[in-house]
């Protein structure tokens, strides 16, 4: 394959925030869309039997970009056009905020891994506001949603709520990022009585616009959560998303776990802390998401994310409970490809099985990846 043989060696010499940026502002060029699709060969129309509804949204196939690829939203129209039927942009901030000191991305080729502490880096929520409303992508549009880290943690509510009505009119699902382990003290909003309070505010202000903008249905709200969760606080979870009517889970985040590398020690203790993402926490993932599938008895969407490389990456995601997937390091390792790749190679999967459809498929074998 030409990327892997030719444009992957070149741009793994650079530095990876260099090369992640290269690619980006490629992508970002007029024309760029409609080049990117002969390249992708994604004109074609999704089968049937991958076309899936989730949260009152139509999705081609299964197959999505992760936040974090796009965090400003310049790049949309081409990304759709490689062959993803949902894009996640992201995270967005309420102020602007140029993130974590560099370097703050490292690629670990012999784990197929990537290691990030990028923070939340981005031009604010009313700059990606503006961008997307002047172009929207070809694609279901999700938006991802933090806090500042100068917001003290106490404030957190407050930030996600002016985020949340700023990207509002132009997204199709908002996804509220809480499990980030690059912004100080995130991570505490998945605590129960937090997380109860931020789901409580921002249910109440979905209400409140969805009919100040007559709007059929509310927006979806997605919560994603991080792969360091124990079974507990999972039922902590699934039982306030119950309860505010959150319509999906997003599962997982990257890991701040460090076992089992390959890398060697000292090369990962180099790099210094960030989150985990790729190959290594493909397991991880999985097991959460058929816990989460089990615990919700099948009630909850969820979308599988973690170390998905293929088509069978995927369809494990999807028989352990995911309704949906996204890639973000399979796609820097695998390239422009892969969107089409899984989504032809899921097709043969669901014959081979027997399955008619994906909703089929999903949660079928969550006992056996449930830990």
């Amino acid at each position: 394959m030409l990327y892997r043989s030719l444009l992957r060696p070149i741009l793994f010499r650079l530095p990876a925030e260099t090369a992640h940026e290269l690619a980006l502002q490629s992508l970002s060029f007029p024309f760029a869309a409609q080049l990117t699709r002969k390249i992708a060969k994604s004109t074609a129309i999704s089968p049937a039997s991958l076309q899936v509804q989730r949260f009152g949204l139509h999705f081609n196939s299964p197959v999505g970009l992760a936040a974090g690829f796009d965090k400003d939203g310049i790049a949309l129209d081409a990304l759709a056009a490689l062959g993803f039927s949902f894009i996640e942009a992201g995270t967005v901030t309420f102020q602007p905020q140029p993130g974590n000191k560099r370097p703050r991305l490292f690629r670990l080729p012999e784990d197929k891994a990537l290691i990030n502490r990028a923070g939340f880096n981005n031009h604010g929520a009313k700059a990606f506001a503006a961008r997307v409303s002047a172009k929207r992508p070809a694609c279901v549009l999700g938006v991802s949603i933090g806090k500042n880290k100068v917001t003290p943690i106490e404030n957190a509510v407050e930030d996600y709520l002016k985020t949340f009505e700023t990207v509002f009119p132009i997204a199709d699902y908002i996804a509220i990022n809480v499990s980030s382990p690059n912004t100080p003290r995130l991570r505490e909003l998945q605590n129960a009585e937090q997380l109860e309070v931020l789901l409580a505010a921002l249910s109440l202000i979905n209400q409140e616009l969805t009919t100040r903008t007559r709007r059929t249905h509310a927006m979806p709200l997605l919560v994603k959560v991080a792969p360091d969760l124990n079974r507990s606080e999972l039922q902590a979870i699934i039982e306030l998303v119950h309860r505010h009517g959150i319509a999906g889970i997003i599962a997982t985040n990257t890991t701040v776990d460090r076992s089992n590398l390959r890398t060697p020690v000292n090369a990962v203790r180099s790099y210094g802390e960030g989150g985990l993402s790729g190959a290594p926490l493909r397991k991880r993932s999985t097991s959460m998401i058929a816990t989460l599938f089990r615990l919700s008895g099948g009630s909850t969407p969820l979308v599988g994310v973690g170390g998905i490389f293929s088509a069978e990456d995927a369809w494990e995601k999807i028989c352990a409970g995911a309704s949906l997937v996204q890639v973000y390091t399979g796609f820097i390792y695998e390239g422009p490809h892969i969107a089409h790749r899984i989504n032809r190679g899921l097709e043969e999967l669901l014959t081979r099985e027997g399955f008619h459809s994906l909703d089929e498929a999903v949660g079928c074998r969550a006992q056996e990846f449930d830990f």
